[in-house]
């Protein structure tokens, strides 16, 4: 049963485990369940995602139940108009805070500007040599995209150094390794937490609040890290 974090009779919005895709994908041709059915399953209704998150990205995702609204939440998303926080886990210790401005290619080349804003919640220490290192540092992150880029924050934190922790694609492949080998962590640490908006129909200013999910609480146990979303 997928956790619901928010429903009214326009929208429904869902806390996504990690490793679940939205819908089915030509590029994930191994997946058999997606949150797009599981939820219509789930509560007898068609539903329309409005926005997206990467199969291995935890979190708030929100649906619509009618096309109306499906496209002015779309034209919301795009504008900038939604606040999007995420949390995530870091390799290294990252600056206490930062605003990174560097642009992203499109898939045809293009580039288009991105910007991500970022604070240092906690950082971590963990007491197994890595490399070269006596101990592994790690930080916990809440991370504000300014804009929606595909891959945003992975490609974001990897250009400073700091890439997120099992991001097979843009991140540190020793790590992930380590991870895999020591701590049998086969996610990546990203989890969108929060979403703010205004309410397509009412006007209302919604905020949505998403804990996290088993693997990235136990990662958080691991490292003594206590901070509560």
């Amino acid at each position: 049963m997928l956790e619901i974090v928010y429903q009214d009779e326009h929208l429904i919005a869902i806390n996504k485990p990690h490793g679940l895709l939205v819908h089915r994908s030509k590029i994930a041709n191994d997946a058999t369940e997606f949150a797009l059915q599981l939820l219509r399953d789930q509560i007898g209704q068609q539903v329309s995602p409005v926005h997206r998150l990467d199969r291995k990205t935890s979190g708030l995702l929100l649906f619509a139940f009618e096309k109306e609204v499906e496209i002015a939440m779309h034209k919301q998303f795009m504008e900038g108009e939604v606040s999007k926080k995420y949390l995530a886990i870091l390799r290294g210790y990252a600056p206490d805070q930062l605003d990174i401005d560097y642009p992203l290619a499109k898939e045809n080349g293009t580039m288009q500007d991105a910007f991500t804003s970022f604070v240092t919640l906690q950082r971590a220490e963990i007491d197994v040599a890595f490399g070269k290192h006596a101990t592994s540092r790690y930080s916990l992150v809440e991370a504000t995209p300014k804009t929606g880029r595909m891959h945003q924050l992975r490609k974001h934190f990897a250009h400073i150094f700091h890439p997120i922790i099992g991001d097979r694609t843009h991140g540190c492949n020793k790590q992930n390794r380590f991870f895999k080998e020591q701590f049998a962590m086969t996610t990546m640490l990203l989890h969108a937490s929060q979403l703010a908006f205004a309410h397509p129909v009412t006007g209302q200013q919604i905020e949505l609040k998403a804990g996290v999910h088993p693997e990235f609480k136990r990662m958080m146990e691991l490292m003594k890290l206590a901070f509560e979303n």
